[in-house]
C-alpha cells in the first residue's frame, strides 16, 4: 500500500491552469507517456469515454493543455503551458482526440495511444484528485504507476531470464519487481539503474526494450514504507505517551513516510509558503487574463477595506481578500499550489495565511500551521476523495475548510484536540456540496464556495477554541463524506451537465468563451 504524502496528495503540486484534477494531473500522464517514447512521438490519439468527467470539460478545464505540455516533457508550472497546443503542433507532434466508449470505470480516465516509426505504446491512466494519477494498463498490462518513484519497463521475450538476473544481482533488496503477465518486467527504484547494469540487462538474450520513465512526485515511496499512523484515531493512540504538538505529529509522518529528514519537510514547506505568499501579493496587485470569466475583483475589494467602507471584521475581510487574490491568479495562469486542489486553492491557503497576516505572527508559524493542514489531508486522501468529480465540492472546498480549521486553533494558540474538533465540525458543515462550475470554467462558483470554506474553517475554529463539541469523530465525517460523494448524481460532480452549469446564464458565457476561443484560434 502506498501511504498519502502531504506534499504529493495534499498540498502540492505547484502549478498553473484551472484545475488540478485536469491540467496537472493531465500533464503528470503526458510526462510518464513522454518517457515511455524516449521523448520521440509523432501521433498521438488520446479518447475519453463518453459517460466520464473528461468528455465535456477536457479542453475548457484544461486536461488538453496539460496533456500537451507532459508529451512534451515540461513541468506543471511551466509559463508556455497556456499555449502548449501550439508547442505540440510546432514540435510535428499529430494530435487526435476521440469520445468514445472505453468501458472506464472511472470518470476521470485517459486511453492514450502514442507512435513513432518505430515503435507503439498505449497507456490507460486516471486522475485520481488534486493532481495525483494511477497509471493503471500498459500496451494490456494492469498496472499501479502513481509517479512516485523510477520505474524501469524490461521488454523480454522471457521474462525469467531477467528476473532471475535481477535476484542473482543483489539488488531485489533496494527495489520492486512486478511481472507483467506477457510484455515487461517493472522495477520500482528510488533512482535509476545503474548504466553498467542497463547494458547488461540489454545483452541478454530475447530483451527488445528497457524504458526508463522518470517520477513526476516530488516525495518518492520507497519498498517496504512505512508510516507511523493513517488515521486520526491511531495519530491519538500514537500520541499518547509522546505529547507532540499537531504539527510535530505532521513532521514526523511526513518524514517517515518520505524517508526524509525532519528539517528537509519543513524547508519544503517552507518554499510552499513562498508560492503561497507571492500568489497572494501577485493577486492583489491585480491580474489579467482573456480567456476568463471573473476580473481582478480583489483589488477593489483591499481598496475598500483599507478604507473602511466594508462591514467591520477585519480577519474575516482579509481572508476573503487573499481567498480571491489566489483564485484570481489561478484563473490568469498564474502559479499556485493546489491545497489540496486547483479548484479549491484559495481556500486553506487564503484562511490561513490571512490569520497570520492579521495576527501578526511569524513566518515559522504559519509553516507549522501548513504542516497541520498537510496531516489533515492526509486522513482525507487516504479514507475519501479529493477529487469533485468523484465526491462533488465538498471533495474540494470542504476538504480545504477541514485542513484550514484545524490550522487556525494553532495559530490562535488552541491544543490538538480543538484542532480535531474544528476540522470536524467544518467538513461536517461542508457534505453535500455540488461541483458546477459555470461556463465550464474554474472559476465560478468556485471562488464563492472557497470564501465560503475559509469562513466556514474561521467559524469552526472559533467553536472548537470556546470547546463546542463535534460529537462526531473525524475518521467518521470523513469516511461519510465519501459516501455522500458516491450519492450525488454524476451531472452535479465537475460535468458541466447540471446545477449552476446548465443555467441559461451560464450557457450564454460558456457560449460567448467558446466563441472568443474560436476566433483567437483562428
Amino acid at each position: 500500500m502506498s501511504y498519502p504524502s502531504i506534499f504529493n496528495d495534499v498540498i502540492g503540486p505547484v502549478m498553473r491552469g484551472p484545475s488540478s484534477s485536469h491540467c496537472a494531473a493531465s500533464l503528470r500522464i503526458g510526462r510518464i507517456c513522454h518517457d515511455l517514447m524516449g521523448g520521440s512521438i509523432s501521433e498521438i490519439l488520446i479518447e475519453f469515454d463518453p459517460n466520464g468527467s473528461l468528455a465535456t470539460t477536457h479542453k475548457e478545464q484544461g486536461s488538453d493543455m496539460g496533456l500537451f505540455g507532459g508529451f512534451l516533457g515540461w513541468e506543471a508550472y511551466d509559463e508556455r503551458l497556456v499555449n502548449s497546443e501550439m508547442h505540440i503542433g510546432a514540435a510535428g507532434i499529430q494530435v487526435k482526440i476521440e469520445i468514445k466508449d472505453i468501458q472506464a470505470e472511472h470518470p476521470n480516465t485517459y486511453q492514450i495511444t502514442l507512435k513513432n516509426p518505430r515503435e507503439t505504446h498505449q497507456v490507460i491512466a486516471i486522475s485520481t484528485g488534486g493532481g495525483m494519477i494511477e497509471v493503471i494498463e500498459i500496451d494490456g498490462e494492469k498496472v499501479s504507476v502513481a509517479g512516485d518513484c523510477f520505474l524501469t519497463l524490461i521488454y523480454a521475450a522471457d521474462l525469467q531470464k531477467p528476473e532471475s538476473y535481477f535476484q542473482q544481482s543483489g539488488l531485489s533488496d533496494e527495489v520492486e519487481i512486478h511481472t507483467a503477465e506477457g510484455s515487461f518486467l517493472a522495477i520500482k527504484s528510488q533512482d535509476f539503474l545503474d548504466e553498467t547494469l542497463i547494458e547488461e540487462l540489454k545483452s541478454l538474450d530475447g530483451v527488445s526494450q528497457i524504458k526508463q520513465i522518470r517520477p513526476v512526485l516530488p516525495v518518492l515511496t520507497g519498498k517496504n514504507q512505512t508510516v507511523p499512523f493513517i488515521t486520526c484515531e491511531e495519530m491519538l493512540a500514537y500520541n499518547q505517551d509522546k505529547n507532540l504538538s499537531l504539527w510535530e505529529l505532521a513532521v514526523r509522518y511526513e518524514s517517515i513516510r518520505g524517508n526524509i529528514t525532519s528539517v528537509e519537510v519543513l524547508a519544503k514547506m517552507e518554499e510552499i509558503r513562498i508560492i503561497l505568499k507571492n500568489a497572494v501579493e501577485t493577486g492583489l496587485k491585480g491580474t489579467k487574463f482573456e480567456d476568463r470569466i471573473l476580473g481582478p475583483q480583489s483589488v477593489k475589494f483591499k481598496s475598500m477595506m483599507e478604507d473602511r467602507k466594508l462591514i467591520t471584521g477585519d480577519v474575516l475581510n482579509r481572508i476573503i481578500m487573499y481567498v480571491s487574490a489566489i483564485m484570481e491568479v489561478k484563473s490568469s495562469m498564474g502559479v499556485i499550489v493546489a491545497a489540496p486542489t486547483a479548484g479549491s486553492c484559495g481556500a486553506m491557503p487564503g484562511a490561513v495565511l490571512g490569520v497570520v497576516d492579521s495576527l501578526i505572527l511569524s513566518d515559522e508559524e504559519a509553516v507549522k500551521a501548513l504542516m497541520i493542514a498537510g496531516l489533515i489531508g492526509v486522513f482525507i486522501a487516504a479514507h475519501s476523495t479529493f477529487a469533485a468529480e468523484v465526491g462533488g465540492c465538498q471533495a474540494e472546498c470542504g476538504s480545504g475548510a477541514t485542513m484550514a480549521a484545524a490550522a487556525i486553533v494553532h495559530l490562535a494558540g488552541g491544543n490538538l484536540n480543538q484542532s480535531i474538533s474544528a476540522a470536524s465540525m467544518a467538513l461536517q458543515s461542508s457534505l453535500g456540496m455540488i461541483c458546477d462550475p459555470i461556463g465550464n470554467r474554474v472559476e465560478a462558483p468556485c471562488l464563492n464556495r472557497n470564501v465560503m470554506a475559509a469562513s466556514n474553517a474561521l467559524s469552526c475554529a472559533n467553536m472548537a477554541l470556546a470547546d463546542y463539541d463535534h460529537l462526531i469523530p473525524l475518521d467518521e465525517v470523513i469516511e461519510t463524506m465519501y459516501e455522500v460523494g458516491k450519492s450525488i448524481p454524476n451531472t452535479l460532480r465537475c460535468t458541466n451537465l447540471g446545477g449552476l452549469s446548465i443555467t441559461k446564464t451560464a450557457k450564454e458565457i460558456e457560449a460567448r468563451l467558446t466563441q472568443k476561443h474560436f476566433y483567437k484560434s483562428c
